[in-house]
């Protein structure tokens, strides 16, 4: 039998995954797998979708813990605490402690790849693996331990905390992430959507405050776990299980097998009136969004808000903000429009760059082209041709594993029907003209939105704010 020095072994392994990956990109394009959904003895949910056709598993775990239950003073403790699971694990029992080195070599000798991060409102942990096996029950045994003893190394986040801080710092050097904050913070309005890391809140942070989000939110009644891969339905049960069983089987003060209900976030409240938030900037470019709270992931209006944002600024070229603002009129190499549904009302988004001296127009242009969208709605043509687009790239949404998991983890984490991708082609093409029209006008308030401009000062913004700044007659 040949054996393999460690580095030839994980040059074959990483290799094989490379390969595997490959094989997987075209090899999705079917009609999507069962979901089957079930709960372990813990109380943790898990969903699974066998694909059989190459040997890979992949896994997300999801917890409620993203950064809306960051505290206001301490921004980034969710993306804190996620990047801090993978910089090492503690030594527990007969099991030596890893630091970060050596947990990155114990991965890449597996040829299998662990990530965590965090969003607005979940913490996600990610696992792939080749189902050898001979590899994936060890890749299942380091991943459990990296979920559960994470060493939160006081050393580590003090360097990683200087990094994310410049990291920060170099960000606001460039004017479009200084409008993405100022937009966030002006549209959500106090809610934890709306608050960045800044490199104050990360010095506030600290190892405690990360094992305290670690053993308050990360228990396995808590978990939602997400399996795709060339496994059978017992596997699926068997590997979440092993995933999750170093973890405390209840949350605080609940029964084993339940969790105590965690603190509620306040909903976003509306916007009140416009506002208007020039920021100057020397850039090239004028950096532009408008918008407002739009709506929650569950909002029945969901696939008709889908299809009428495709038409009016999802669709590309093809869209009508594109039309009017870069195709009529030159005014940007591009405009677009986005909905960021979540567990609360994410940000309904216009954005666009243009040059300084054009950026009122562009402005108008933008907000002439939404009110009518708004009170019109789509022609039936338009609204054809953004459900034929819509309809012919949905196989896309599950061309690879890791695709087919993120659509997986979508029903699980939003509490979709098991059927959900089955169905996604009849709802879209049950939606009409007037479903689109009613859902915009319940939805967005144009004459209350906000909009952010950064860049150079220029003679027609200062027209334009003389004109906001004279007296009416």
């Amino acid at each position: 039998m040949t054996s393999f020095a460690p580095a030839a072994r994980r040059a074959l392994l990483a290799g094989a995954c490379a390969f595997a990956a490959l094989l997987a990109w075209p090899g999705r394009a079917q009609a999507a797998a069962p979901i089957e959904h079930f709960t372990l003895p813990s109380g943790a949910q898990v969903w699974f979708a066998t694909s059989p056709s190459i040997p890979m598993l992949d896994v997300q775990i999801d917890f409620d813990a993203g950064s809306r239950r960051d505290p206001a003073a301490k921004a980034g403790l969710a993306d804190a605490t996620a990047l801090m699971l993978t910089k090492g694990v503690r030594a527990e029992g007969r099991q030596l402690a890893l630091d970060e080195n050596r947990l990155g070599e114990a991965w890449a000798d597996l040829g299998a790849r662990f990530a965590a991060s965090a969003s607005s409102d979940r913490l996600s942990i990610r696992l792939r693996s080749l189902t050898d096996e001979a590899l994936l029950p060890r890749a299942v045994a380091l991943a459990a331990r990296e979920i559960a003893e994470p060493a939160f190394a006081p050393a580590v986040w003090a360097r990683e905390r200087e990094r994310m801080s410049a990291a920060i710092a170099e960000s606001l050097t460039r004017p479009g992430p200084v409008a993405q904050r100022a937009f966030g913070t002006a549209v959500y309005g106090g809610h934890p959507y709306g608050r960045d890391a800044t490199p104050q809140s990360l010095a506030a942070i600290t190892v405690a405050d990360m094992k305290a989000l670690h053993q308050q939110a990360l228990a396995a009644c808590r978990a939602k776990v997400s399996l795709v891969g060339s496994i059978t339905r017992e596997q699926a049960a068997d590997i979440a299980a092993r995933l999750l069983a170093r973890l405390p089987q209840s949350g605080k003060n609940g029964k084993n097998g339940e969790c105590a209900p965690l603190p509620a976030v306040l909903e976003v409240p509306p916007l009140k009136k416009a506002e208007r938030i020039d920021i100057p900037f020397q850039s090239a470019q004028t950096h532009v969004l408008i918008g407002q709270p739009g709506h929650k992931r569950s909002d029945p209006d969901y696939f008709a808000l889908l299809v009428g944002n495709h038409v009016l600024g999802g669709n590309g070229f093809s869209s009508l903000l594109m039309n009017e603002v870069r195709e009529k009129r030159g005014l940007s190499y591009g405009a677009y429009s986005h909905f960021q549904p979540a567990l609360h009302a994410g940000a309904f988004s216009i954005g666009l760059q243009t040059r300084p001296d054009q950026a009122t127009q562009a402005v108008q242009v933008a907000r002439q082209v939404l009110q009518d969208f708004v009170r019109q709605g789509p022609t039936e043509a338009q609204l054809k041709a953004a459900k034929d687009n819509l309809i012919g790239g949905f196989a896309l949404r599950m061309d690879s594993n890791a695709s087919l998991l993120a659509q997986v983890s979508n029903i699980a984490w939003n509490g979709l029907p098991d059927d959900y991708l089955d169905t996604w082609t009849r709802q879209i093409e049950q939606v009409s003209a007037s479903d689109v029209k009613a859902a915009f006008a319940r939805v967005l308030q144009p004459e209350r939105m906000v909009t952010v401009i950064v860049g150079p000062k220029t003679k027609a913004a200062d027209t334009a704010d003389a004109a906001r700044a004279a007296p009416a007659h």
